[in-house]
């Protein structure tokens, strides 16, 4: 498909919804909500009007502005607003017609009495077509018992269904059977490419400095793209407009602090930062090693947020953090994220909201052996990944029925996979350049009081550009191996290497929703995604030296289409609810490794890979309570998750071509959260893990060179760990009334000191050097204490 075809089509599209759309412009009310407290946008918030003509109802978008048509265009009635955890508000207004608002809702002072102060049904989730999505705020995290204390976006992620990881301290997230390379995770619409400090055990998102997240697991919308499994949309604090404060906290082995307040009247910033501090301890256990080791890791999140008129704002936004780990002289590792954005809204009239960005990524990590007093290493290797993303998207507020987003999407990648340098060697890969171009438009269409659509269409295109020097092989053989490599050929400075526009770019996105009653729901999605970009790993769970790669020559881009229904039901005005979704997922082209594959620095990785199919489905069941003394959820699923690579040579299959499970298969997933307000002051909190095992590969024979006996392996994920189960426990204590004063939580992880299976590894038995032993490695195999001092002034 030429591009100028597709742009005929994209123009065709919107004529199409423009004719589709377009009626007598009926009088509008449009505004933007905030938090009272500290000016932040609030996203989702339900707004309604209410006159003698009618009712119209809007939710607040991402960035907390809505519109609402007025019914029969009258100008006086009744605008309400309901969110949970805030107020609702109510205002009488006399004079509505084409008027813009700025609507401040107060928190709930006692979130306890929430329930009974609003009097209002909270059932946004009954009426939208969204399904298989995740919100949380920062203040539902801080409640929930964490790793040290550390409250953490990444670990609270995986209470939820269809998320689990690998085991504990694994780096990453798994989504409905998906590889962790398949979430795309957003900081301020920034690409990351590492969520995690310290190999998993805590996440780069602080979550003082975040405002709020969503995780999309299936149903996507059209605007988000490029991974296959789900997006993570991140979103820091625009920094208090109203007051300055100060908050943090001082933990065992951690400690943050955060500022944020009014610069002027029209501008606002936030500034936070973290740091570890294990390493300070180490001197304490009187061992030698530990004199010379070092292991934390630091970050800094800030945003400056200004009002420059009635129709304009601008937001710069940045992210820096790092992870420094060194074992005596043994080696050094490093790796850290570094994002920025700068984005602009502007909104034309009253119905045309635009959000356009700028945004820069680079990830980059170093392996290697300590410096020395000079500052010179015997070995060093390091990798690094650079993006630069534009983005310009608009939403239509067509009317009442209508909610039109259109935009142009365009990401250009530099891959550095690797330089190792020495004191007399060099060796460098060769860097790998490569460009994605996507468009997108997508209709929310209420077509009755009880059915509602949410339609749309993606177009993403890549290409795989130069310089660079092409490895070719023989063209007779399927086989791409060394031995069958016949030369090269040159590309010059951004030539096309290989492009992807074909129709298989073309990702539509599909949600319904009917209304069976007033507090239940039927809804529907199917979503296709295509991910141009994949990390090559034949670990369990993804490492910071695992390497990123784009399709190309010998990669081709992989492809899922899911199809998700599910059943959603409310109790007592909306604060209990309940929900059940089932899916069905089909991936192709999905990247595996060949049995016994050497993917670190590999200069021609295409040697070392396999292509194959996948499949995953399952159930999801969530209760959850919003509101009241007792808060919190109940999460179960039931899934698989499968792959299968055949080829045709005997050296191109696993399993001989047989569905086996993924790394991340686990049938069984449960958690339970809960969080009990004893006092206004007193708040205790409990979290339940069980997890199925996951699959690994157990060997099946051995085999003995010089009297040495290995393992010999070849039934790929074959066997399973044992299940995974764990108690946390916490409680949080109010120093003042007010809750300036501060606050103490403490508690345990791991409360009975379960030794949880990260995994199992066969060796010779020094003893009987004829026999191979299992050993099962667990990361944390004993009760974690915690103490953390939070404040606030």
């Amino acid at each position: 498909m030429k591009l100028s075809s597709l742009f005929n089509f994209i123009k065709l599209a919107l004529l199409v919804l423009a004719m589709h759309t377009s009626t007598i412009h009926a009088q509008t009310l449009s505004g933007t909500i905030k938090d009272a407290g500290n000016g932040e946008d609030l996203p989702s918030v339900m707004v309604t009007w209410t006159s003698s003509a009618g009712t119209s109802r809007a939710l607040t978008n991402s960035y907390g502005y809505f519109v609402l048509n007025l019914p029969g265009g009258t100008k006086e009635g009744t605008l309400s607003a309901t969110f949970i955890g805030y107020e609702p508000y109510e205002q009488a207004i006399q004079n509505a017609g084409s008027k813009r608002l700025t609507i401040k809702m107060k928190e709930a002072i006692n979130e306890l009495g929430a329930a009974t102060v609003t009097g209002a049904k909270l059932n946004e989730n009954i009426t939208t077509t969204q399904m298989s999505v995740n919100k949380i705020s920062s203040k539902q995290i801080k409640k929930i018992p964490q790793f040290l204390g550390e409250a953490d976006v990444i670990r609270s992620l995986t209470l939820l269904p269809g998320v689990t990881t690998v085991g504990e301290g694994a780096s990453g997230f798994n989504v409905r059977g998906g590889n962790a390379d398949q979430n795309l995770i957003l900081l301020d619409q920034a690409p990351v490419y590492n969520s995690s400090h310290l190999f998993g055990f805590f996440s780069i998102f602080n979550s003082d400095a975040v405002s709020d997240l969503t995780l999309y697991k299936g149903g996507m919308p059209s605007r988000y793209g490029g991974r296959l499994s789900s997006v993570l949309d991140v979103r820091q604090k625009e920094g208090n407009s109203e007051q300055f404060t100060t908050s943090g906290g001082i933990g065992l082995l951690s400690s943050r602090l955060m500022v944020e307040g009014p610069i002027s009247d029209n501008v606002s910033a936030m500034i936070a930062g973290r740091r570890s501090y294990f390493d300070l301890f180490f001197p304490l256990f009187d061992v030698d090693e530990l004199d010379q080791t070092s292991l934390y890791f630091y970050d800094l999140n800030a945003k400056v947020n200004a009002k420059l008129g009635e129709n304009d704002r601008l937001f710069a936004s940045a992210y820096f953090g790092r992870d420094k780990v060194s074992l005596g002289e043994l080696f050094a590792f490093g790796w850290g994220n570094w994002t920025g954005t700068l984005r602009w809204n502007h909104t034309f009239g009253d119905r045309l909201f635009m959000n356009t960005s700028y945004v820069y990524s680079d990830y980059t990590y170093e392996l290697g052996s300590p410096e020395d007093s000079a500052g010179n290493t015997d070995f060093l290797l390091e990798s690094r990944i650079q993006n630069h993303v534009s983005n310009m998207g608009f939403t239509w507020f067509a009317n009442q029925n209508h909610t039109v987003e259109f935009g142009i999407q365009n990401t250009y990648y530099d891959f550095n996979p690797g330089n190792i340098t020495g004191q007399a060697f060099e060796v460098t890969l060769q860097e790998e350049f490569a460009d994605e171009l996507a468009f997108y438009v997508s209709d929310d269409w209420k077509i009755n009081d009880r059915l509602s659509l949410s339609y749309g269409l993606r177009y993403s295109s890549f290409f795989n550009l130069g310089a660079r020097d092409v490895r070719l092989y023989d063209s007779t053989t399927t086989i791409i191996s060394d031995e069958t490599a016949t030369g090269f050929e040159s590309y010059e400075d951004n030539e096309i290497i290989r492009q992807f526009t074909d129709l298989k770019g073309l990702e539509p996105r599909l949600a319904l929703n009917y209304r069976l009653t007033e507090t239940s729901a039927f809804k529907l999605s199917y979503n296709r995604n295509r991910q141009y970009i994949h990390l090559i790993s034949n670990t369990t769970s993804a490492t910071p030296v695992d390497v990123w790669r784009p399709a190309g020559t010998y990669i081709e881009p992989a492809t899922v289409n899911q199809i998700a229904t599910g059943w959603n039901r409310n109790w007592q005005d909306g604060s209990v609810r309940f929900s059940m979704e089932g899916y069905y997922k089909t991936y192709e082209s999905l990247v595996d490794y060949k049995n016994g594959a050497d993917l670190i620095f590999s200069e021609y990785i295409e040697t070392e890979l396999l292509t194959g199919e996948g499949r995953s489905y399952g159930v999801e069941f969530l209760l959850e309570k919003k509101l009241g003394k007792l808060t919190g959820w109940a999460a179960y699923t039931l899934g698989r998750s499968e792959l299968r690579v055949q080829g045709d040579h005997f050296i191109n299959t696993i399993n001989n071509g047989n569905w086996y499970p993924s790394n991340y298969d686990k049938l069984h997933d449960f958690t339970l959260v809960a969080n009990y307000q004893i006092t206004p002051r007193w708040d205790v909190s409990a979290n339940f893990v069980y997890m199925s095992g996951r699959a690994i590969t157990y060997p099946d024979g051995r085999g003995e060179f010089e009297g040495i006996t290995y393992p010999v392996y070849s039934n790929r994920n074959g066997a399973r760990t044992p299940p995974t189960h764990r108690l946390d426990l916490g409680a949080t204590y109010q120093l003042g009334k007010d809750g300036n004063a501060g606050s103490l939580a403490f508690g345990a992880y791991n409360v009975y000191a379960r030794h949880n299976p990260y995994s199992v590894f066969f060796q010779q038995d020094l003893r009987d050097p004829t026999n191979i032993s299992a050993w099962q490695l667990s990361i944390l195999a004993t009760i974690v204490p915690y103490l953390t001092y939070n404040f606030k002034f």
